[in-house]
């Protein structure tokens, strides 16, 4: 090595300082409009996802496309709340809801996901049977649904309220699942 040479000069040390900055910008744009990480905070999509479950959301399926039934999606609840749910989409806009005996019917046939666990859950009074799903908003549920505050209990979910689509769990990596695909 030359004696006159330092190990980390001004020159390497600006374009190490460029690089990281490129990566953190790059890891922004990515954050706000393509994906994001969740953690499930909830266990009311036991046994699809457990609580502290690590989800890659994409931001763009929906800009492109819109919610479909059967849809896993992470949203922000039509009340104030500071976690973002994790439910599934069981009837989109246009769609007839009813609750019956413990069984979920979409425009009068019984919504059947093997993924659903338990019948019995939160009631909303507001809402009556047949419900009507209203353009812009969705229809969701809890796989576990004895222990899913829902649409059951807070009605249907507005469309912009969805920050995105859950396309795979990675953490923890034995469970590593994609969705949707």
């Amino acid at each position: 090595m030359d004696p006159d040479e330092q190990p980390f000069s001004p020159r390497a040390l600006l374009e190490i300082v460029q690089a990281l900055a490129l990566a953190v910008v790059i890891s922004v744009v990515l954050n706000l409009f393509v994906v994001q990480v969740t953690e499930v905070r909830q266990r009311s999509m036991e046994p699809t996802l457990f609580q502290s479950d690590r989800v890659l959301v994409s931001k763009v399926d929906y800009r492109f496309g819109s919610p479909e039934r059967g849809d896993i999606i992470v949203f922000n609840p039509p009340f104030d709340s500071t976690i973002p749910y994790v439910k599934r989409v069981i009837a989109v806009a246009g769609e007839t809801v009813e609750l019956r005996e413990g069984r979920v019917l979409v425009n009068g046939r019984e919504v059947a996901l093997a993924e659903a666990v338990g019948q019995s859950a939160p009631q909303s009074t507001r809402i009556t049977y047949p419900f009507r799903v209203p353009a812009g908003t969705v229809w969701t549920m809890g796989d576990n649904r004895a222990a899913s505050s829902d649409s059951r209990s807070f009605g249907p979910v507005p469309v912009e309220n969805i920050i995105g689509k859950v396309i795979v769990r990675f953490w923890p990596l034995d469970h590593f699942q994609p969705f949707g695909w």
